[in-house]
């Protein structure tokens, strides 16, 4: 993890500024390092609220009455405004800087859980927890874990990626088995509580720590030769990033991207994350053995994440895809006969697997993007994470419906299982890229 000292740029006699010598050695560890632990330690404290969802539609819907299509209705706009605020986010953080968006963001979260609390109708759920979480997540989506990997890495970009990307995964490790234990008699509200209060402790670290940029510390991006001067502020946040949209969308990789991203979502927060517990107590299995399978998936999306990234920075991305998105589909189609009222091998064995697919998808679909589209690289995931959310908030919303019609959640599945396959088409067809396009300034 060691460099060459770094440069600090000086104003030469043409007003430009230029690296000059080092004046001071290197530190043993780079500071590019830090930041990624700062954002790591971000991503995980907004994780808890996403633990959340699947295991709260029991309990609300024995405490206030609510359908659980009415609920799924709150969970699928929380999923899709995930979504669509991270590519505006992205761009703010060009605007503003990444430390003052992420501070906002969480005090957002904060709140929408907090008051959470005190709501009565499922209005004021769908507000709550579906909007304002929603817009505070968004904010710290995957484009944040893009936006730091593109400024602070020129190298190892795969690798950061996987670990940061597994930092949301960590976060359900950590907080799924506690807000299991606290509604296992049907009391959700300390389980809100929790959320907000982690989501407020995680500011000042984020404020104290957070850097915007290498240059603001007079250091060179890891990996990198010359010294990068920090860019002007963009101009006109929200202008930019639909410009960007526009200009992507007359490309066809954006929209194979986009498509098999919304399928990942599908797949993922929509399907497994919102809808295994409660699937699963129909079988008959204790709430808290089902959020503790989901637990074991968090382990192993580590695990199955930070090898996609060191992968991604190996082999072509579009290969891995199509073996991820398949292999994911096979699982799916397995699942309904699984499901039973104890843990068993076999379906101990898919929850590994699943877990090591989960998010496995992330660091190569950010390295498509980065080929294609360059410097608006992370504006772009920005809309293909949009997409992803969009498929998780459908699913997340069908899903409840299909069980309250059907009395069960095997189409879901089967459905899912299909989509999955369609999407490792969608991989295979995806043209290479050129790794310096720049679509929109």
């Amino acid at each position: 993890m060691t460099q060459t000292s770094d440069a600090v740029p000086q104003p030469t006699e043409t007003g430009t500024q230029a690296p000059t010598r080092p004046t001071r050695p290197a530190p043993p560890i780079h500071r590019a390092w830090y930041v990624a632990a700062v954002a790591f330690v971000t991503i995980l404290g907004a994780a808890a609220f996403r633990s959340m969802p699947g295991l709260l539609i029991e309990p609300l819907h024995d405490d206030f009455g609510w359908s659980r299509g009415t609920i799924g209705l709150a969970v699928s706009v929380n999923l899709a405004l995930y979504g669509l605020t991270a590519p505006f986010a992205a761009a703010l953080m060009d605007r503003f800087g990444i430390r003052r968006v992420v501070a906002v963001a969480l005090t957002m979260i904060a709140l929408g859980s907090g008051l959470t609390v005190w709501m009565s109708s499922s209005l004021q759920l769908i507000l709550y927890w579906g909007v304002l979480v929603g817009l505070g997540s968004g904010s710290m989506a995957l484009a944040f874990a893009a936006t730091v990997t593109n400024r602070w890495f020129t190298t190892k970009r795969g690798l950061v990626t996987g670990i940061l990307t597994a930092a949301g995964a960590s976060g359900q490790l950590i907080f799924l088995p506690l807000i299991a234990w606290m509604v296992e008699d049907g009391t959700w509200k300390p389980a809100s509580v929790t959320v907000a209060l982690t989501a407020l402790a995680v500011v000042p670290f984020v404020w104290l720590l957070l850097r915007d940029h290498p240059a603001d510390i007079g250091a060179k991006p890891y990996g990198a030769e010359e010294f990068v001067p920090k860019p002007a502020p963009a101009q006109g946040a929200a202008r930019r990033a639909v410009k960007v949209l526009f200009s992507a969308a007359r490309t066809g990789p954006f929209w194979l991207l986009a498509g098999t991203f919304a399928i990942c979502g599908a797949s993922t927060n929509g399907l497994i994350q919102t809808h295994f517990v409660p699937a699963a107590h129909d079988h008959g299995m204790p709430v808290q053995a089902a959020a503790s399978l989901l637990a074991v998936i968090g382990i192993f999306d580590i695990l199955g994440t930070i090898f996609s990234g060191w992968l991604t920075d190996r082999f072509d991305s579009r290969r891995l895809l199509a073996v991820y998105y398949a292999l994911r589909g096979v699982s799916l189609l397995f699942l309904p006969i699984l499901l039973s009222d104890s843990v068993h091998p076999p379906m101990i064995f898919f929850i590994v697997f699943y877990g090591l697919d989960w998010v496995a998808t992330v660091p190569p679909t950010i390295a498509l993007c980065r080929e294609h589209y360059g410097e608006d690289s992370a504006i772009v995931f920005g809309w293909v994470l949009a997409s992803h959310q969009v498929g998780a908030a459908l699913v997340a919303f069908l899903g409840g419906v299909a069980r309250d019609v059907f009395g069960t959640y095997n189409p879901v599945w089967y459905m899912s299982g299909a989509l999955c396959a369609a999407a490792a088409l969608m991989a295979v067809v995806i043209r290479k890229g050129r790794s310096e396009i720049r679509i929109a300034k």
